[in-house]
């Protein structure tokens, strides 16, 4: 499905004759800028639905949902964000107006509304689309629960669309809970996306989302599997984030992305300004790591093809 081709490697630091960590760090943040400007990544039509989704809060669910969105439409990729969460952050940061009157997912799930006539251009890229989420969210769990095959709304709301529109990647925000509103993203979905915070609790609840997954698989869903983990929040200079990563990784040795997210104030203010870190600061350590990890995101399906 993705062409990834990266024509210039990373320098190793001592060519640079720096002898202190932050020029160090600078120096390798310049290497790897480098290396993402010479890297291409090519599209071919097909469609890949993930479903960003921890039932922990605090992991940077949201965050990494729009990142990693921003970064791949950065590549060329065309990018539908589905804002799935009632408060709306992943709205707030693609600079997509949300307020109480703007159609949104809720009328999509519960009114039948196509969702092409809610979808929204982020002001960030023409590649950009978000179907944004808004306060009546918030009571669509217990609307949904009457409504006829209520697990399927979002699929087929979104079955429909990709009929008539083409988009490389369609990326759901889900809420930190198992209610009607994840359900549907998971049914919706052909891949779960996991972020893990490197921290002390970072496996905690991670084995009920697995089993809530495998439910779906049985019963609603076949094709979900877990495709992507990606660690976050890492401070390389503390030995427990190691520990935390060397774990997930010899739990989930196929499904952990090699990037890193570090701990970033650029990424913490982005949102602030309506933006994702790759449009507020794109040269910083944090966007520079959500492209890397985008282009491993690119890569996947290509590889999986070639085995």
């Amino acid at each position: 499905m993705f062409h990834v081709k990266q024509s210039e490697k990373a320098a190793p630091n001592s060519t640079f004759g720096v002898d202190t960590p932050l020029a160090r760090e600078i120096a390798d943040l310049s290497a790897r800028r480098r290396v993402l400007e010479a890297t291409t990544v090519q599209f071919d039509g097909q469609t890949r639905v993930l479903t960003v989704s921890n039932q922990k809060g605090g992991v940077g669910k949201t965050t990494t949902a729009v990142n990693v969105a921003s970064a791949l439409a950065s590549f060329g990729a065309k990018v539908l964000v589905i804002d799935l969460d009632p408060q709306g952050n992943a709205s707030t940061a693609l600079g997509v107006p949300h307020n109480a009157e703007t159609p949104s997912v809720y009328d999509v799930l519960i009114d039948d509304v196509p969702l092409a006539d809610i979808i929204q251009q982020s002001p960030e890229s023409p590649n950009l689309l978000c179907a944004p989420s808004t306060i009546h969210l918030a009571g669509a769990e217990i609307e949904l629960v009457a409504q006829v095959a209520r697990e399927h709304r979002l699929r087929n709301a979104l079955s429909q669309y990709l009929i008539e529109n083409t988009v490389d990647f369609v990326i759901i925000d889900c809420p930190p809970s198992l209610g009607l509103l994840t359900i549907n993203a998971f049914t919706a979905a052909s891949e779960v996306f996991i972020p893990i915070q490197c921290e002390y609790y970072a496996l905690e609840g991670l084995s009920q989302l697995l089993g809530s997954i495998q439910m779906i698989q049985k019963h609603l869903n076949p094709e979900l599997h877990l495709s992507t983990i990606l660690l976050t929040m890492y401070d390389g200079r503390t030995r427990l984030a190691q520990q935390v990563a060397d774990e997930v990784r010899t739990h989930f040795p196929d499904q952990v992305l090699n990037t890193v997210i570090p701990r970033s104030v650029r990424v913490s203010e982005a949102p602030s300004f309506g933006q994702t870190v790759i449009a507020y600061d794109g040269a910083s350590a944090g966007a520079i790591a959500y492209r890397e990890a985008a282009v491993e995101i690119a890569s996947q399906k290509t590889q999986s093809k070639e085995n």
